[in-house]
């Protein structure tokens, strides 16, 4: 018995030096690089690691140094200068499930999913770390990144009793192309949906704040968002900078804030934007609201050729539709200023009063064929039930005809300029006049038009104007069907017969008398004009008596 007693001590003591020696190999770069070859060549990961470490004073910690891992043929997933692994009793039962895991100075790459190994701790710690995510269209560069989830089980994400809280800060971040510095967000999961207690960053040189919930079907709810002193540029369009607005499945805002902020994209831009906007929800493109509203000013607007300086603006939203308390802004030298509401139900903006005062505005050259296009989906017609100009200035530099229409001012009521997603006159009274006008080089003073508009014709009831020591007096009707036929007359009295001349009409001998003009035309959308005129023209003098005929656009005199 002795005999095997020694025995067995001897095996002992040789195991307990073989498990001593093994423990003091794997310790060393030997040891580190024969675990990470084992690993690499019987599985389908790659691992590389310097060291591994264990401190007995501190027993329950394993520690590895200068650590690269990842899938065959990818990229690595981590890459850290050190790992520190906090050991526990559940190794024996699930032995990739820790009590803690620390990752130090070094790049965590989640481009591809979820990590390559199901990794499970009771807390996860990242220090000095970078993290690069990229999914669904969204992307994400953060760098000295610090914090801890509690606890890591990133496969159970997806079950309803999964519950973690996590505290994240970055350095910097670049999230969907957007910068942002010294970020922090703290929140909570259960199964999918997400609490963010508390997010703040800087950004484009100003701050952004924020708490918000993600429900389990992936919609949020922002309870508030302020953003201020931002100075955002951007090398995209409009449309292209609001499309992730206009494509998330549901968002819910209730309070966002901006103060002080500056936006500039191709085209566009905002400066000095101070907006508040309330109870709101953007779904797909779309909004729904009850009880919502928004306020706004800005020092200048600006989107392709449209410059709004000193907009103000307010409006309440319901579930009917947009009610404009509110709307002015200085506009090329000039003011505008209206209010009125925009029904969903029938996509129709009612203004009650319209004001526009005091412009100096040059036509764009495609004004013409911007009248023609069709409104958006969203705006079916226009209404505005009181219009008033005032000492305005238009100008037309367009070569075939250009004009000018000096100190210009007008009222209407109950005009309907759009209809069926088309501008137009279609519907109203409408009176304008101006102190001076020049129609392709003709000049005249006071001119002024009155007409009345119904769903089967535009009546001009009276157009008058004086042209040096005479006067001009006609009148016009314009049918509101697709052809657009048109019937006019004017009467001229003491004029000189060359009036019409810059008007297509062949020239006259030089005299006064009196013009008689009358014809009819086709004003139909696409086509030209100038092939449907058919009209006369008589010049007579005390001495002296001229006929012209336009047909078909030429003319022939008698």
């Amino acid at each position: 018995m002795k005999f095997l007693g020694k025995v067995l001590l001897t095996l002992l003591l040789v195991l307990l030096l073989v498990i001593v020696a093994l423990y003091v190999l794997l310790q060393t770069q030997w040891g580190a690089g024969w675990i990470s070859r084992q690993i690499s060549d019987d599985s389908a990961y790659q691992l590389s690691m310097s060291k591994i470490e264990h401190d007995f004073s501190n027993p329950s910690h394993l520690l590895l140094d200068n650590v690269a891992f990842g899938r065959d043929g990818q990229p690595a997933t981590l890459v850290a200068k050190r790992v520190n692994l906090g050991l526990s009793l559940k190794q024996f039962s699930n032995p990739l499930h820790f009590s803690s895991i620390r990752l130090n100075q070094g790049t965590l790459n989640l481009n591809n999913g979820n990590p390559p190994v199901s990794l499970q701790a009771d807390r996860l710690q990242l220090s000095q770390m970078a993290l690069n995510r990229s999914r669904n269209n969204w992307s994400l560069q953060a760098q000295r990144v610090d914090g801890g989830i509690i606890p890591w089980q990133p496969e159970a994400t997806e079950r309803p009793d999964y519950q973690a809280t996590f505290q994240i800060s970055a350095g910097s971040l670049m999230l969907n192309g957007v910068p942002a510095a010294n970020a922090l967000i703290e929140g909570n999961v259960k199964g999918r949906e997400w609490t963010i207690s508390n997010l703040g960053a800087d950004v484009a040189r100003g701050s952004a704040t924020a708490n918000a919930r993600r429900d389990a079907a992936g919609n949020w709810q922002v309870s508030s968002l302020r953003l201020n002193s931002i100075r955002l540029q951007s090398d995209k369009t409009l449309s292209d900078f609001l499309q992730p607005l206009l494509s998330i499945p549901e968002v819910r805002l209730g309070r966002v804030d901006v103060t002080d902020a500056r936006l500039e994209g191709r085209d566009w831009a905002v400066t000095d934007l101070d907006l508040v906007l309330k109870n709101i929800t953007l779904s797909h493109g779309d909004w729904q609201s009850d009880g919502g509203s928004l306020a706004m000013n800005a020092s200048s607007v600006v989107n392709g050729s449209l410059q709004l300086d000193d907009p103000i603006a307010n409006l309440d939203f319901s579930p009917q539709g947009i009610e404009l308390s509110q709307f002015s802004s200085r506009w090329v030298n000039g003011l505008l200023r209206a209010q009125g509401s925009w029904n969903r139900s029938d996509k129709k903006l009612s203004l009650d009063e319209v004001v526009i005062a005091g412009l100096e505005y040059t036509l764009p050259s495609t004004w013409r064929e911007r009248w023609m296009q069709a409104l958006p989906g969203w705006l079916d017609s226009v209404e505005i039930k009181k219009f008033s100009a005032n000492r305005n200035l238009i100008i037309d530099i367009d070569p075939t005809f250009p004009f000018q229409m000096t100190s210009l001012e007008g009222t209407g009521s109950n005009l309907l300029l759009a209809h069926n997603h088309q501008w137009g006159i279609w519907a109203g009274n409408l009176s304008l006049n101006a102190a001076e006008a020049t129609f392709n080089r003709v000049d005249l003073r006071h001119p002024s038009l009155t007409l009345a508009a119904d769903e089967n014709s535009i009546n001009f009831t009276e157009m008058s104007a004086f042209s040096g020591d005479g006067m001009l007096e006609g009148n016009a009707k314009i049918s509101q069907q697709p052809d657009r036929n048109t019937s006019f007359t004017l009467n001229g009295r003491q004029v000189a017969f060359n009036l019409l001349q810059n008007w297509g009409w062949s020239p006259l001998p030089q005299s006064k008398g009196n013009l008689q003009l009358s014809g009819q035309a086709l004003l139909q959308q696409d086509k030209p004009l100038k092939p449907t005129v058919n009209a006369t023209l008589s010049a007579t003098s005390a001495d002296n008596s001229v006929q012209q005929r336009m047909v078909n656009g030429e003319v022939h005199s008698n």
